[in-house]
């Protein structure tokens, strides 16, 4: 299996996707602060999804990589808490948003508790 095939890493990658296309319109004055920030957290949920999938073979390894992609996914939530209270989003795009990171934070986890089920020793 491909790590592009995992339910979390599609799931990642998406919300990564939809997050890019949102924060187009945030500020310009908000480019190299919470714009980035936002692209940077919620893109690096999927590429430590990745790396942990190919260290699978290192149980420690992989669970270690799977706590950066949720740490990831914690900080993401935080920056969306920022563009609710910035009013860059509104509540249902939160809410939704939120939503699909609770989901990814449920996914990820699994995998952290069910190393085995991952090719991990």
């Amino acid at each position: 299996m491909k790590f592009q095939e995992l339910l979390a890493y599609k799931k990642s990658f998406a919300l990564a996707m939809k997050i890019f296309a949102i924060t187009k319109s945030y500020p310009k004055e908000e480019m190299y602060s919470l714009t980035d920030q936002i692209r940077r957290s919620s893109r690096s949920v999927s590429s430590n999804i990745a790396e942990a999938y190919r260290k699978r073979i290192y149980p420690k390894n992989f669970i270690s990589k799977l706590t950066d992609s949720d740490a990831e996914n914690s900080e993401t939530q935080t920056w969306l808490e920022f563009s609710l209270a910035c009013q860059y989003i509104d509540q249902e795009t939160y809410s939704e948003l939120a939503e699909n990171c609770e989901e990814i934070g449920r996914l990820i986890n699994y995998m952290i508790n069910n190393p085995s089920k991952f090719g991990s020793v």
